[in-house]
């Protein structure tokens, strides 16, 4: 783990020594901040689901645009034959970049607690779909985090991880909202495969284990198929 944790730290720093986490950060919340204030002064209701609502569609764009470098970048540079010569193995560099991506979204997730402690003061807030839609955030940008990586590892063009990393996190956000165009037994498959209908699951307050399930395998699914795609590099 001491390896992982320095590739983490690596990355954590290229992102703040330039502007990628500062706009990230600033953006996120104002946008948050907006949905947030929105239905609390104007229609008075103490509710943080618009606020996780926008925030889970924003890592929709967020997400592949923070992972979008993560192998490209270095294979467009040449330094990831120079990176993986090193004595660390191929899954310690993907859970490093990982770890660094999730990091930076639990930054950004934590500076909304602040909307949290508002609206203890001024209403009577939900605790149980509080804490669910936190959970659920996490684990949404712990797997949309494992996609971005996966996209980013199959090609040396960031634009092109960019939009290959976007359609396959839309494609499963999409899933669950195109089950009354097909039939109940695909809609069913469809749905269960939907990360948004986990996410709204998570957020009514009941946090089911095959909610969390779901996000980790498929964030594992992805981080094997990142794996798999470095294997296969040219010696």
């Amino acid at each position: 783990m001491h390896h992982t944790w320095t590739l983490a730290r690596r990355e954590l720093r290229a992102y703040f020594d330039g502007p990628a986490a500062y706009v990230v950060l600033s953006v996120f919340l104002a946008i948050t901040g907006w949905f947030f204030a929105n239905p609390l002064f104007l229609q008075n209701e103490a509710s943080l689901r618009s606020m996780f609502n926008i925030a889970s569609f924003v890592f929709l764009f967020f997400v592949p645009a923070l992972t979008m470098s993560s192998f490209a970048e270095e294979r467009r540079a040449g330094t990831l034959e120079l990176l993986l010569t090193f004595p660390v193995r191929d899954w310690q560099v993907i859970l490093g970049k990982l770890l660094s991506v999730s990091l930076l979204l639990l930054v950004a997730i934590g500076l909304t607690l602040f909307y949290v402690i508002t609206l203890s003061i001024l209403g009577d807030l939900d605790f149980g779909a509080t804490l669910g839609g936190y959970l659920g955030l996490f684990l949404l940008g712990l797997t949309y985090g494992a996609i971005g990586i996966c996209a980013s590892s199959l090609t040396r063009n960031q634009i092109v991880a960019f939009i290959l990393g976007f359609g396959i996190i839309f494609a499963f956000f999409l899933f669950d909202k195109i089950v009354d165009f097909v039939g109940p037994d695909l809609g069913a498959i469809l749905q269960f495969l939907s990360t948004d209908y986990h996410f709204e699951n998570l957020m009514r307050g009941v946090i089911d284990s095959r909610d969390v399930v779901f996000y980790l395998s498929l964030s594992g699914f992805a981080f094997l198929v990142t794996n798999y795609n470095l294997a296969r590099r040219p010696e």
